[in-house]
C-alpha cells in the first residue's frame, strides 16, 4: 500500500470516528480505532445485517453473553402434602421436660443456685420414680431428660410421703424441712411444666400436696433460701389459734395427760403422721399417763411455719382418735 493510499485511508477513519462521536458513540464501537479493527473489513462488518458471528466469547441471540446466560431452573422440591385444614396451623412443640428451663424455676421457688436446684430437681425425680408403680415410673422417666434422674441411686423409700422425703434429704443431704421444701419446688415446677403427666400418676398419699408451689417468705424460707425461723410477734399471732400449746421462737410445747390405754392409743396415732404429712412431733413421756409434745425445727433451732403446720396436725389427730384433751 502507497503512503498516497495510507493518508487516505486515515483521513477517511478520522472522519467515521467523528460521526460515531456525533451519534454518541466511540470510535471502537464504530469498528474505527486502533489496531486490527481499524482494516475496513471491520468498519464493513459494524454495518453489515444480522446479528455478529457466535463464538465463545460472541453473544448469541436468545442466549446473552457468557456472564449472563441463563443457567437451567433446578426441579421443584418434592414437598409433601399438607392437609389444607392444618395448612395454618401453629407449629406442634415437642412433648416432654426442658431441662435447664426446669432447674431455673426450681432455682427460683427454692432460692437456691443453679446447682443445688439441679441436685434438688434430680433427687425429687429419683425418689418420685422410686414411689411409683412400674407402669407409672416408666412414664415418669420416658417424659423426663436423662439427666433428671440418677439411675445408680438405690431405693431406699418405703413408698409413701415419709419415705419420699427420707430419699431426698438423703440425695440432697439436707435435714427433712429442707428436703420437704426443695421437694417441693421440684415437684410443683414439673407439674407446671407437663400437668397431664404429674396429674395421671398415681401418687402415694400425701405427696400431691407437694405439687402447689412452695410458699415463700413467713417462716417457711428467707432470703438465703434456708428455712426461717418465725418471730416473737408471729409466734404469739399462731398461739392464738393453737389453745392447747404454749412456747416461744425456740419451740411448741402441748401436755398431754390421759389414762395410759388412750394415752398409748394417742402416741401411735401420731406416730403414723410422719406417714401422712412427713413429720411428727417429738415425744417425751412423764410417767405412764402423761407426755410432753413438741414441735420444732432442729436444722434452724426454732420454729418454722412448717411446725405451725404440725403442731395443726396434732391437734386434729387427737381429736379423731376420741381420746379427749388435757391442759
Amino acid at each position: 500500500m502507497s503512503r498516497k493510499q495510507m493518508e487516505g485511508d486515515n483521513q477517511r477513519r478520522r472522519t467515521l470516528a467523528r460521526q460515531a462521536r456525533e451519534r454518541g458513540k466511540r470510535a471502537s464501537e464504530a469498528g474505527v480505532s486502533l489496531g486490527a479493527s481499524k482494516q475496513f473489513e471491520h468498519v464493513d462488518d459494524a454495518y453489515r445485517d444480522g446479528p455478529p458471528v457466535a463464538g465463545v466469547s460472541k453473544p448469541v441471540p436468545g442466549r446473552g453473553t457468557p456472564d449472563t446466560a441463563p443457567q437451567p431452573t433446578p426441579p421443584a422440591p418434592d414437598y409433601p402434602q399438607v392437609d389444607a385444614e392444618i395448612a395454618g396451623a401453629e407449629p406442634v412443640q415437642p412433648a416432654g421436660v426442658a431441662y435447664r428451663e426446669l432447674i431455673w424455676e426450681v432455682g427460683r421457688r427454692a432460692g437456691v443456685d443453679f446447682d443445688e436446684a439441679r441436685v434438688a430437681a434430680v433427687a425429687a425425680v429419683t425418689a418420685l420414680a422410686h414411689a411409683l408403680d412400674d407402669r407409672d415410673r416408666q412414664r415418669l422417666l420416658d417424659a423426663v431428660p436423662a439427666s433428671l434422674h440418677d439411675d445408680g441411686a438405690p431405693a431406699t423409700g418405703t413408698g409413701d410421703l415419709s419415705g419420699f422425703l427420707d430419699e431426698v434429704g438423703q440425695l440432697t443431704h439436707r435435714d427433712r424441712d429442707q428436703a420437704r421444701y426443695r421437694a417441693q419446688a421440684a415437684l410443683s415446677a414439673l407439674a407446671d411444666q407437663d400437668g397431664g403427666l404429674v396429674e395421671s400418676l398415681d401418687l402415694p398419699t400425701g405427696l400431691r400436696d407437694l405439687l402447689a408451689p412452695p410458699p415463700v417468705g413467713g417462716g417457711m424460707v428467707d432470703a438465703t433460701g434456708r428455712t426461717a425461723t418465725l418471730t416473737a410477734d408471729e409466734i404469739r399471732g399462731a398461739l392464738a389459734d393453737l389453745p392447747y400449746w404454749s412456747g416461744d421462737p425456740r419451740a411448741l410445747s402441748r401436755l398431754l395427760v390421759l389414762p395410759a390405754d388412750s394415752l398409748e392409743r394417742v402416741l401411735a396415732r401420731l406416730g403414723q403422721l410422719r406417714h401422712e404429712v412427713g413429720r411428727a412431733p417429738h415425744v417425751g413421756r412423764r410417767g405412764d399417763n402423761q407426755a410432753v409434745l413438741v414441735v420444732r425445727t432442729a436444722s434452724v433451732g426454732g420454729v418454722t411455719a412448717a411446725d405451725l403446720d404440725l403442731a395443726h396436725a396434732v391437734d386434729a389427730a387427737i381429736d379423731e382418735s376420741g381420746a379427749g384433751m388435757a391442759s
